[in-house]
């Protein structure tokens, strides 16, 4: 019998440890998944909407770190590929749509959301500027929804063929 519970608790350690090793390879922070958007952990959930920003997204997760009033939400953004020295402009304007959406839903502010790559999790501030640069963005993409025409900004065929709004750009498309 002590043979057995001696076994058992071995077991149980062991299978803390791949749980431990598991998170740490996750990229993820410790805490509790409450969106997903990757149907891993949990049904695919509806996008976060901001009607105060007009905004709407979906990221991939967010991780509810701590408990009680100190309980803060992170959302992460995963990204397939590996870590850049300097991360893209659209991964930081992505998070940080992602931040706001998940500041007016969880009504809680945030300092920070988290890129993951293949090989690393950057951990990003909201800062000030963040803020508004990504506001500024969401301005600028509304205008431009209403304009009647627009000239593109680019010469990458790939780019053109997966445009929603490739229809609109007549003699301009790429493909």
């Amino acid at each position: 019998m002590l043979f057995l519970a001696a076994a058992m608790l071995l077991l149980a350690l062991w299978l803390l440890r791949q749980g431990h090793a598991k998170q740490q390879t996750s990229g993820l922070p410790v805490g509790e998944i409450i969106y997903s958007d990757t149907n891993a952990w949990q049904a695919v959930t509806r996008p976060l909407l901001s009607r105060r920003h007009g905004i709407v997204g979906k990221p991939d997760y967010v991780v509810a770190e701590g408990h009680g009033r100190s309980r803060m939400m992170v959302p992460v953004e995963v990204k397939s590929g590996k870590c850049p020295e300097t991360p893209p402009t659209g991964h930081l304007l992505q998070l940080a749509a992602y931040c706001l959406l998940v500041e007016e839903h969880y009504g809680t502010a945030l300092d920070h959301g988290l890129l993951r790559y293949a090989d690393a999790t950057l951990r990003i501030p909201l800062t000030p500027a963040l803020r508004a640069e990504v506001l500024a963005v969401a301005e600028a993409i509304r205008r431009a929804e209403s304009a009647r025409s627009l000239a593109r900004d680019h010469n990458v065929a790939a780019r053109c063929r997966a445009c929603g709004y490739r229809h609109g750009c007549g003699d301009e498309a790429l493909v």
